[in-house]
């Protein structure tokens, strides 16, 4: 199931087509994807999600075209040589600013067109390393066998790090290769599962995550006086020292707006009522 498949379907649930997405989530993961119905959907737009949190499995000794276990076989390497410490030693040198090279299969353009299409098409495919940052890289199990290694991550990383990336690069640097075989977004930014809803909990009653909740979660927040609110309701600017992109509320609690300083002023980005 893709995102676009996701939004397809929420858009039937939720009886619209104001349904839109914040970032598009791998074919083979599971986990958070971040979507905005009706009004919502102008918010999408102004979210800084530039933190993702995964769990993964990485099989150590198999090497594919795709850095995951959907792609074709092109090495194996026996790691009966592999102990846990050593496993473990090399994924902490995966924490930090990292040049990455994102997998040929991902959708980063060359010459116009998606890496994973042109490799589909049977083309070599060569793309430059980019600067990513994992903030958080947790080994929870690595289980040891002659032909394969298994190792379960945690990692808390930039928006553009590619974990098909991470499992191909260690499994280089320990010399056997390596490969993705599961993954799981578990939080993008502040969004994490705990506030999720899978399409079948929405086919039994389409609920979401209330508008002025998700905003005091996705961006800083003021709540102003009734004749604050009473000016931001028709986007007037404010004097208010703002810190930068701010989420402000009426006394009652209700998201009214996104305004920012510009000028010596609070100014409106988008109004919401």
């Amino acid at each position: 199931m893709t995102s676009h498949d996701v939004v397809s379907r929420v858009r039937r649930l939720a009886g619209t087509r104001k349904v839109g997405h914040a970032g598009t989530l791998d074919p083979m993961a599971t986990g958070v994807l971040v979507l905005g119905v009706e009004r919502a959907t102008r918010l999408l737009g102004h979210l800084m999600l530039t933190e993702k949190t995964y769990d993964a499995t990485v099989r150590l000794g198999v090497a594919t075209i795709t850095d995951d276990a959907e792609g074709e076989v092109t090495a194996t390497v026996s790691t009966a040589a592999l102990d846990e410490a050593t496993v473990r030693d090399a994924a902490a040198t995966f924490v930090g600013e990292l040049e990455q090279v994102p997998s040929a299969v991902s959708a980063v353009k060359v010459d116009g067109r998606r890496a994973y299409a042109r490799v589909r098409a049977g083309e070599e495919v060569a793309l430059a390393p980019r600067s990513v940052t994992v903030h958080e890289l947790v080994v929870h199990e690595v289980r040891l066998g002659d032909d394969v290694v298994d190792v379960d991550l945690r990692v808390r990383c930039s928006s553009g790090t590619y974990i098909r990336a991470v499992a191909r690069d260690l499994g280089a640097a320990l010399g056997v290769g390596g490969h993705l075989t599961a993954l799981r977004r578990t939080a993008v930014g502040p969004y994490d599962l705990a506030v999720a809803r899978t399409l079948d909990d929405l086919a039994e009653g389409f609920a979401v995550l209330p508008l002025a909740e998700a905003a005091r979660a996705g961006f800083r927040a003021v709540d102003l006086t009734d004749e604050q609110a009473a000016d931001v309701r028709v986007g007037r600017a404010l004097d208010l020292d703002l810190p930068g992109l701010t989420a402000l509320f009426d006394p009652a609690g209700e998201f009214l707006a996104l305004y920012e300083p510009r000028d010596g002023r609070a100014r409106a980005v988008a109004v919401f009522v």
